[in-house]
């Protein structure tokens, strides 16, 4: 907090009101919000130099370029530090989800593709590609490699038996038709609608430091075929043709649509794989909830592609094998049981305190549950601004999160916990019960409770009663 003080000082003078810490969406960067009488800025904190280089160096570009990425304000002397403006919080994402699918939101998404049209052509004249994280280019050994990525992370995991000499030789294949594109620029690489910022209905962009140049066809089916927008087929339909529109505007020539869509096709496919080899690492290997549950939207997704869509290269083995992943066995392996209006099971999830108040008394007819010992995780309550404070608070929570292993200890509960929450729905059962104690009942097992007790709404709809059994101890909630 000091070094981000620090650096907000070099660029102004103004008092700061607040810090926050915003919670990490992947990589190792941690962000800070700095608020302030007059605005707020975002802080990036991140250890990984060449990354940080290359997200300054394509900013300042892109900016100069008339693109809506932030500005960059500060650069720490050792790079590990600096400091943007702020474009806001709310995601196209965030957006559509609590609006839904209505114009308004369409016209956002149009926002987004012209500006992705302009950044990927204007942002990359005279763009250095030597500031690329891995590869300057998406070219056929990125392409294979990414299909690798889910040969190995996803594919292998289902033991389904196939040629593997006919199956790489069609990577081959597959990678050499796409390297080929008529249209390579700027590629964001990872353009998907939790990347794209939303601000008095302007749209800005970040994290598009994993970029490098590419088939512009890319970022489209990265956005449109996003799993978690689930978009229609008129939609990603009407908007691919706007783009293609936009795209022919920026260049000032026509485009051959019918190759520009069968390569758009194969990248459609190119990225639904690599985001389900992505999902087979974070969840299957890392056992990171949240990713095993997006598996059969992605799965559902992929299917659909495969009934309606063509790519310009014939691949017998590789399109046998996805319509066997794609399977509606395989798909129900990944879905989640989720609760309805006739499941009977209530889960009773308590904080306890160790020292105070002992094990909560289970009042339930079949007894047991689980009780977890929170004590392993450094106690916020030993420092002294958090000592009045508890696990509902957002800087105990922060400091949970980025300070302690919570994270790493709640994924383990919750690949304990999910067993038997789904083994109780599917028999009926009426009753669960799910105790974390710490020490004084008011910052780790709090936290710890609130957090499950939101997992378990979110990926089984089951209903869910919370106690916290030292709350009257606290000195402030």
């Amino acid at each position: 907090m000091e070094d981000v003080n620090n650096i907000f000082q070099e660029y102004c003078r103004d008092a700061i009101i607040r810090i926050e810490t915003i919670p990490q969406s992947g990589g190792d960067r941690v962000y800070f919000r700095i608020i302030t009488a007059t605005g707020s800025f975002i802080a990036t904190r991140n250890d990984n130099v060449k990354e940080n280089e290359a997200f300054i160096y394509f900013s300042l570009h892109f900016k100069n370029a008339f693109c809506p990425v932030p500005e960059i304000l500060v650069v720490g002397e050792d790079k590990k530090l600096y400091l943007q403006e702020d474009v806001g919080e709310t995601s196209l994402l965030n957006v559509l989800e609590t609006e839904g699918h209505t114009d308004h939101v369409f016209s956002l998404f149009q926002k987004s593709l012209l500006a992705l049209a302009n950044l990927q052509v204007n942002g990359d004249k005279g763009l250095n590609y030597d500031y690329c994280i891995t590869s300057a280019e998406f070219g056929k050994q990125t392409i294979i490699s990414d299909l690798l990525y889910f040969k190995y992370y996803f594919l292998d995991t289902l033991k389904i038996p196939y040629d593997k000499e006919k199956l790489i030789s069609e990577f081959d294949a597959l990678s050499t038709y796409l390297s080929n594109a008529d249209h390579k620029y700027f590629m964001f690489r990872d353009f998907q609608s939790r990347n794209i910022i939303v601000k008095e209905d302007q749209v800005h962009f970040i994290d598009y430091q994993g970029g490098m140049k590419g088939a512009v066809q890319y970022d489209v089916a990265s956005l449109l075929w996003q799993a978690k927008a689930e978009l229609s087929n008129e939609w990603k339909n009407n908007l691919l043709q706007y783009y293609i529109t936009c795209l022919e505007t920026i260049l000032q020539q026509p485009i051959d649509k019918i190759r520009f869509e069968s390569e758009y096709n194969g990248y459609v496919l190119i990225r639904l794989l690599q985001v389900l080899g992505a999902y087979g690492f974070r969840g299957l290997f890392e056992r990171k909830a949240h990713f095993l549950t997006s598996i059969p939207l992605a799965l559902h997704n992929l299917q659909w592609f495969l009934n309606h869509k063509k790519i310009g290269v014939e691949l017998p083995e590789f399109e046998k094998l996805l319509q066997l992943i794609v399977a509606d066995e395989v798909v129900k392996k990944f879905e989640t049981v989720k609760a309805n209006t006739d499941t009977p099971l209530v889960v009773k999830v308590n904080s306890f305190s160790f020292i105070k108040t002992g094990y909560p008394k289970d009042e339930t007819s079949n007894g047991g549950g689980f009780v977890f010992d929170m004590r392993g995780i450094l106690n916020p309550g030993r420092i002294e601004e958090y000592k009045t404070l508890s696990g509902r608070d957002k800087p105990v929570k922060d400091y949970l999160e980025q300070q302690t292993k919570m994270p790493e200890f709640l994924n383990s509960v919750y690949n304990i916990v999910d067993i038997s929450v789904e083994d109780y729905i599917a028999r009926g059962f009426e009753n669960l019960t799910i105790n974390f104690g710490c020490t004084g009942g008011q910052h780790r097992s709090v936290y710890a409770a609130e957090a499950l007790v939101r997992h378990l709404r979110n990926k089984f709809d089951v209903k869910v009663e919370l106690n916290h059994n030292n709350k009257e101890n606290w000195k402030s909630i």
